[in-house]
């Protein structure tokens, strides 16, 4: 099994890309790919690296490549419920640079995400050999009604951890997320929000864990993802996520497109909450959210049906991504020790 390790801008760890000439679906042999990577990861002293993607020509017709994203959570398990756009964009440059499919400007690279069935475009403005530009264009089809979003049915939920019983927005596109007001965890501004420490950290996490029991995902697992949203004057709309099992430096691409769509979404706290967003078109809107690592443009895009209005597109431009280094041999049997453990060789140009 060759491996490529490679970095998207604002993600909290590296990706371990396993390219593979089939996809693996789930079952006995991606279960072994993954315990063999992750005992390499944890030989070659490389434990911080908690996000597996395996990339392939997709047989899905519709698309170009094959994408299954896996989270590896605390301990030895692993969560293969979710998508992450990192990783994601992390996969698409390793299958370009390695010929699984073209990776030009003016090309768009389609991908089939098979951990929820979901088609994410990626146009790339390719840059270096093992760098590029991204803007993921994350596409719903069919296209699901904006109000079908809300897991619960409702724009706001209250959610109790601890003595506290606090205001929350319950949203899934593509990843469930739970968004809650940064100042009812008494961060009043900005600065309290991108440096709160363990406090509001715990708070999130029994905010998320009792989430994750309202929607029926295991309490110890990567889903929902949770995020504290303020609104601090003018300005974007401030966020700070958790990632697994700390603080995100940014946001997630992925909590990216789920914020974006709760803005548009009548009554929940983000829709509430952030600044009059600019129109992008009559269907169209772009929404401005700032993290502790920058500020990041994402566009929403809608469609009127007789139902009611329904969710057809969301893009994140300007996603930057890099090979730190590969390939690497990663040993398929933990009996194997490869003569080249830590091989790093300059990518195929």
């Amino acid at each position: 099994m060759i491996g490529y390790l490679a970095q998207a801008e604002g993600a909290p760890c590296p990706t371990l890309v396993l390219p593979t000439s089939t996809p693996l679906d789930d079952g006995p042999a991606l279960r072994a790919a993954l315990t063999a990577a992750r005992d390499w990861l944890t030989r070659t002293g490389r434990t911080h690296i908690m996000k597996i993607a395996f990339v392939a020509p997709s047989r899905h017709p519709l698309a170009d490549l094959e994408f299954r994203f896996v989270q590896c959570l605390p301990g030895d398990g692993f969560d293969t419920e979710g998508n992450c756009g990192h990783s994601l964009a992390c996969a698409t440059l390793v299958a370009g640079n390695q010929g699984l499919t073209p990776l030009t400007p003016g090309e768009p690279v389609r991908v089939h995400v098979t951990n929820n069935d979901a088609h994410v475009v990626c146009e790339t403005d390719r840059g270096p050999h093992h760098e590029t530009e991204m803007s993921l264009h994350f596409v719903h089809t069919p296209a699901p009604l904006l109000d079908s979003l809300l897991p619960t049915g409702n724009p706001v939920d209250e959610l109790t951890a601890g003595p506290r019983t606090l205001r929350a927005s319950l949203v899934t596109a593509g990843n469930p997320y739970v968004f809650v007001d940064a100042r009812d965890l008494d961060l009043p501004d900005r600065p309290a929000l991108f440096t709160a420490g363990e406090s509001a950290l715990g708070e999130l996490r029994a905010l998320r864990a009792a989430a994750a029991e309202l929607l029926g995902h295991p309490p110890t697992g990567a889903f929902p993802k949770i995020a504290a949203i303020g609104a601090y004057g003018p300005g974007p709309l401030a966020v700070r996520a958790l990632s697994v099992p700390a603080w995100h430096p940014t946001l997630a691409l992925t909590g990216a497109v789920c914020l974006g769509v709760a803005v548009t979404l009548p009554g929940t706290l983000p829709a509430r909450l952030a600044p009059h967003h600019e129109p992008a078109g009559r269907h169209a809107r772009r929404i401005e959210l700032q993290s502790p690592g920058g500020t990041r443009t994402v566009t929403v895009t809608t469609t009127d049906t007789p139902a009611g209005p329904a969710l057809t597109r969301t893009s994140v431009h300007g996603k930057r991504a890099r090979i730190l280094t590969g390939p690497l041999p990663i040993p398929t049997a933990l009996h194997e020790t490869p003569k080249e453990a830590d091989l790093c060789l300059p990518p195929r140009t």
